[in-house]
């Protein structure tokens, strides 16, 4: 599963996440970005699931705008929106020999003020794709490519939503952040009935919201300010598991933007294990990093130049994928490989070297007198929440050029004296692994 191509929240208040550089397909087969020609952009398809990556562009009549917003489809055609003032203009684009293809869908029309359309991530099985339009006071689901007759209103959802994370691997449960009353909280939208249910609620004063889900594992990623009153933290937690959610400190960045994008798939009932693909923002830079909830470390590895930041899916196997385009090489993947109890493998003549943080100590756990409940459920009880967005952490930097590694209390470090590659620190003593392999999942399906 990939980052959305939703623009997420700031979670500091100052920091804005950097949305990713290309969109990709639930199953890693295709994606989707805009490319550049000199001044002008226009559409471009990767093809990632053969044997070499390959790109094919897909130039319309007319160049793109810059704020188009561009999504590859199952079949290979890419979804085009254009907005256009109070107007949202859909098209396919497809590859017919030496030139572009194009089907109009229809368009959406926004014209309550301070409404804002974007497309939501894409949906498993590839077949459809659909947008969110959020409005002040409501929001609506559309199904903008894929139905019979044209875009589609889906739902309607009280509040202003944000985010997007599909629950299940049929596009039925959709996950959203949304700001009711003050507050932000998860809930989770069946499209298949139109029916909203709460998903996520830590605290009743606290912002909670989802920003991955794993279908196969139950694994949930989490930005919560519970633990900190005032301050977003990542947490993760198991669909339908009653242990509550964890912060773990690891994830404490001083001075970065921590933005998850990918999920390890593929491995059922083992949510500790599912390996989690970071995108570290600071002052230096932007890198990658890897996490495990049963290792509670952060292994820091260099970016292959030319990423396509905040883009990336893993394999069943445990190796990231990681698109990215130079002069030299316009369309590659860069393979980087997390196994268990190793530093991390970086691909030959790509990536260079690794670096880890190493974490001891317990993580803060929140949300033991809020339960997980079953998406579609009535109950008052709720579970771990969205928002397609990212934590950062704001401590003081320390000198050196360099970000700094996580610091827990009691808890000697050393830094690692590494110029390219950001700063990592190796904790005495074992992790602790989360025994989280009885924690039942949740139905993904309501009925």
């Amino acid at each position: 599963m990939t980052v959305c191509a939703v623009e997420p929240p700031s979670t500091s208040g100052v920091v804005r996440v950097p949305e990713a550089g290309c969109v990709i397909t639930a199953d890693g087969s295709y994606a989707a970005r805009l490319a550049p020609a000199g001044d002008c952009w226009f559409a471009e398809r990767w093809t990632l699931d053969g044997p070499e990556p390959y790109a094919v562009p897909l130039p319309g009549n007319q160049p793109e705008e810059p704020g188009t917003g561009v999504q590859p489809m199952g079949d290979g055609r890419v979804l085009v929106h254009r907005p256009s003032a109070e107007r949202h203009l859909f098209s396919l684009l497809y590859p017919t020999g030496p030139g572009t293809g194009e089907l109009p869908l229809g368009a959406v029309e926004c014209p309550e003020p301070g409404a804002r359309l974007v497309l939501l991530p894409p949906a498993p099985g590839g077949a459809r794709a659909y947008a969110l339009v959020s409005g002040p006071r409501s929001s609506s689901v559309w199904l903008v490519a894929g139905g019979a007759f044209g875009p589609e209103r889906l739902a309607e959802v009280p509040g202003r939503c944000s985010g997007g994370v599909w629950l299940d691997g049929t596009g039925r449960l959709l996950a959203l952040d949304r700001e009711l009353g003050g507050r932000t909280k998860t809930v989770v939208l069946d499209l298949e009935r139109a029916v909203v249910s709460p998903l996520l609620q830590i605290a009743d004063d606290s912002d909670d919201r989802l920003l991955l889900a794993d279908p196969d594992s139950g694994l949930l990623l989490i930005s919560s300010d519970a633990p900190s009153p005032g301050q977003e933290r990542l947490g993760w937690g198991v669909l339908g598991s009653t242990l509550p959610v964890r912060f773990p400190e690891c994830l404490r960045l001083p001075d970065c933007v921590v933005t998850p994008f990918a999920i390890q798939p593929g491995q059922v009932l083992m949510p500790e294990n599912c390996a989690v693909g970071l995108r570290v923002d600071g002052a230096f830079g932007t890198w990658v990093g890897t996490w495990r909830p049963a290792e509670r470390r952060v292994r820091h590895l260099p970016a292959p130049e030319g990423w396509l930041a905040g883009a990336g899916v893993w394999t069943p196997e445990g190796v990231l994928r990681l698109p990215y385009a130079t002069r030299t090489t316009p369309c590659g993947v860069s393979h980087l490989s997390a196994a268990r109890g190793d530093a991390g493998a970086a691909e030959p003549g790509r990536t260079g070297g690794t670096a880890e943080v190493g974490r001891t100590g317990g993580a803060e756990e929140v949300g033991s007198t809020a339960g997980m409940a079953e998406p579609g459920s009535t109950a008052g009880a709720v579970e771990p929440g969205l928002a397609g967005a990212s934590v950062a952490a704001r401590t003081a930097a320390p000198p050196g050029g360099r970000p700094p590694a996580p610091m827990e209390t009691r808890v000697p470090v050393t830094s690692a004296a590494r110029p390219t590659v950001p700063p990592a620190a190796r904790a005495a003593g074992p992790a602790r692994p989360v025994p989280l392999q009885q924690a039942p999942l949740g139905r993904l399906v309501t009925n």
